[in-house]
This record gives C-alpha cells, structure tokens and sequence, in this order.
C-alpha cells in the first residue's frame, strides 16, 4: 500500500491525456485519458470506426489497433486517406491495382502504429500482441482500439443475460488492461433497436447489453445527411468520470466528415444545451 505522497511517483502515465484530434470534446471537458477505458456507441455505418482510425491516425501515439470489423484493404486505405488527403476509394483502387508506391514513404514514418485484422480475436491474444509489441519498441502502446467490442471471442454466450455477463467482464478485463499498461483502451460498440438508424442522439440507455458500469468514459454517435453527400457525425459524453458528461446524449460536439478523404473536422458551433 501507498501513502498519498508516495502515490506521486506511482501514478506514471495514467491519467495523461492523449494528443486528441477532438477539440469539440474537449471544449466539454472530455479527455482521451491513458490508464483508462473508453466505449463509443453508434449505429451500424454511423461513424464509430471512423472515430477510432481518426483518433489514433491523427493524435500520431504508438497505437495498437485491433480491426476485427474492417479488413486490411479496408484500413489501410483510410488511414492513407487521413494521413495524406488523398481520395479513400482511388488509394484502394491504387492499392489493389499493385500502384501503392506513392504512399510507401508516408506510411513508413507510422513505424509505431499496428494493426491486427484477426476477425474474432481471443482475449490470449490481445494479450499476446500486447506483449509482442512492448517486446519490439520496449514500451506498451499509448492508445489500443478495439474494433468492435463485440468481435473478441470470449467463449460465447447462449442467453441475452450471459450475452451482458460476457460483455460486463470483457469490459472489467479492459479496463483492467488499461491500468496495467497505462495506455487508453477503446472500444466500439453498437446501440439498441430504437436507435439503429443513427439519426437521433442514443442516449446512455441506449447502449446494447447495458455496459455502462465499467467505462470511464462513453461516447455516443449520431449522425446527420444534408442531401447534397456531406455529412456531420455528433458525439456525445453520456458517461465521463472526469468531466461533463450527459446521459440523454442530447448535448455533443460535431464534427465535418468528409467521406472522401475520411477526416473528422471539427465544426465550430458544436454544443446544443
């Protein structure tokens, strides 16, 4: 045990926020913080991904991301999208027609940041990739996604209660990752019925398997189409033991997707109290 001074020199990394592309969050006190875990919650084809491959591209931290919903293709093309401003869907048509040189220097500075495409990984192998990575640039990742939350193999479960057990204790193994390696633990996650439209803001009660308990902090996303191919993905803290938070989801920062070059921008009238 550990007196509050000699908890001074305990506290290492935890609790450092990452650089955060994410000016609008944090003008509502929302920090991605290491040691910690965070769930962000949306509708299938929201922007939940796009939130993840955002973070980490953008805030440029030793990443480790675990792409169990989208494949190599998939990401690699997005974050060359991020990184450069290239169209996303000319760098894949580049990247499957064996024309990718052009990019080969910029992705080459991202030495630090790796990605798993296993489609339902273990949570031994979480651990294992972990471990690998610590082996090979002798620090632990400082941001880890999980993409989905849902996507890690935990044995199964047979009933809607043991499919919330199951979540809950994938949450506490998270967040207890989190702490260990004192990197930020992401994880995607998907809403209820009432919301799989992605149109309206899911509040805290609108998050599947009720999951809430474990996280430090959950984002929600919505989306909004003005008609003309633009698009505005809102985020809201519902749950942030750190700062604001609001559990209708009704008060979020947004952001300018352009889905060309997939980049998240952010809008300057962002808050509606």
């Amino acid at each position: 045990m550990y007196s509050l001074s000699q908890s001074v020199d305990m506290k290492g990394a935890a609790g450092e926020p990452l650089p955060s592309p994410f000016k609008g969050l944090e003008r509502l006190g929302v920090e991605i913080r290491r040691g910690e875990l965070s769930v962000v919650v949306a509708a299938s084809g929201t922007g939940k991904s796009v939130v993840g491959i955002n973070l980490a591209i953008q805030s440029n931290v030793p990443t480790l991301y675990f792409s169990a919903d989208s494949t190599a293709a998939t990401q690699l093309s997005r974050a060359t999208a991020i990184i450069t401003g290239h169209d996303a869907k000319s760098i894949k048509a580049k990247l499957h027609a064996g024309r990718f040189e052009e990019y080969g220097p910029a992705l080459a500075q991202r030495w630090w940041q790796r990605f798993n495409y296993s489609a339902r990984p273990t949570p031994a192998e979480l651990e294992l990739y972990l471990m690998a990575y610590e082996a090979v640039f002798g620090i632990y990742p400082h941001l880890v996604v999980i993409d989905n939350i849902t996507n890690v193999d935990t044995g199964g479960s047979g009933t809607a209660e043991e499919f919330t057990f199951g979540l809950e204790g994938l949450c506490d193994y998270l967040s207890e990752m989190a702490r260990e390696t004192r990197a930020h633990v992401m994880a995607m996650h998907h809403v209820i019925g009432d919301y799989s439209d992605g149109l309206k803001p899911v509040p805290q009660s609108g998050i599947k398997g009720k999951i809430s308990r474990v996280p430090a902090l959950i984002l929600t996303v919505h989306k909004e189409i003005d008609g003309m191919g633009g698009r505005v993905l809102h985020i809201s803290p519902v749950k942030n033991r750190e700062g604001f938070e609001d559990s209708s989801g009704e008060t979020y920062a947004s952001y300018e997707f352009n889905t060309r070059n997939i980049r998240l921008t952010d809008l300057e009238a962002t808050v509606d109290f």
